[in-house]
């Protein structure tokens, strides 16, 4: 079933996004790659992958969005599975409400709620017209929870839960849309905040069922899962390693 559908992944020269790209490829999708930045990572894996091509593009910029799509398109002739990974945060304690200005608001939201909407729109047509249309979106535990890198980027990610149940509700039968909402994953991102990492790693660790932070090819193996589960729709999937239930 998947040797000939055309998977597009955003923000994905890196970390989660990486990890999807490889393991849908090695189920024999084809892949586009993307990122907004990081050019040379994002090219050395698409010729790491057997059949995938990148391209570079910014999922807030309107113009790029519609050139990213077309990407796919122009090169494969045909586009069927779209994951919004594309997003950004800020490192604001969650008590720190002056940090949390209008600045980081607008950054976080533009990324991980208006671009993961202008991606999703630019592509309904083609995975309409694919007959086995995917979504799937990467969200957060801090979407469901009072918890988060930030204030914004939680609710970001709640939004992103809404929106992806909205559109489940308007999009079937023709495209099913589902999030991935995992907890604390290993990813650069903590490069930047190495002494949150280190202290968060420890007390996950410590209380949670499977006594391990996530690994990006956990995701990949959820967002595996919703591509090809074939009668789930508007469903958000915790990848947490069962800290939700304690």
């Amino acid at each position: 079933m998947n040797e000939d559908r055309v998977a597009l992944i955003t923000g994905s020269s890196s970390g989660i996004g990486a990890a999807i790209a490889r393991r849908l490829a090695s189920e024999g999708m084809r892949i586009v790659v993307n990122s907004a930045r990081s050019e040379a990572a994002g090219r050395a894996l698409a010729e790491e992958l057997p059949d995938a091509v990148y391209v570079r593009g910014d999922v807030t910029d309107l113009r790029d969005v519609g050139r990213i799509v077309q990407s796919a398109i122009d090169t494969y002739g045909r586009f069927d599975v779209l994951v919004n990974n594309a997003g950004t945060t800020r490192f604001i304690a969650l008590d720190d409400l002056e940090g949390a200005d209008a600045a980081a608001w607008r950054e976080i939201f533009e990324v991980n709620v208006i671009g993961a909407w202008q991606m999703a729109t630019a592509a309904v047509p083609h995975l309409r017209a694919s007959g086995a249309g995917a979504i799937v979106n990467i969200s957060s535990v801090s979407g469901t929870r009072a918890l988060g890198s930030s204030v914004p980027y939680a609710v970001s990610k709640a939004s992103l839960n809404h929106m992806t149940r909205l559109l489940a509700s308007q999009l079937g039968p023709d495209v099913r849309v589902n999030a991935v909402a995992p907890g604390l994953v290993e990813t650069p991102w903590y490069d930047e905040a190495e002494e949150v990492w280190e202290s968060s790693r420890e007390w996950i660790t410590a209380h949670t069922p499977l006594r391990r932070v996530g690994a990006p090819q956990d995701v990949a193996e959820a967002t595996l899962y919703l591509v090809n589960a074939a009668y789930t729709t508007g469903d958000v999937l915790t990848v947490d390693g069962g800290r939700h239930i304690v």
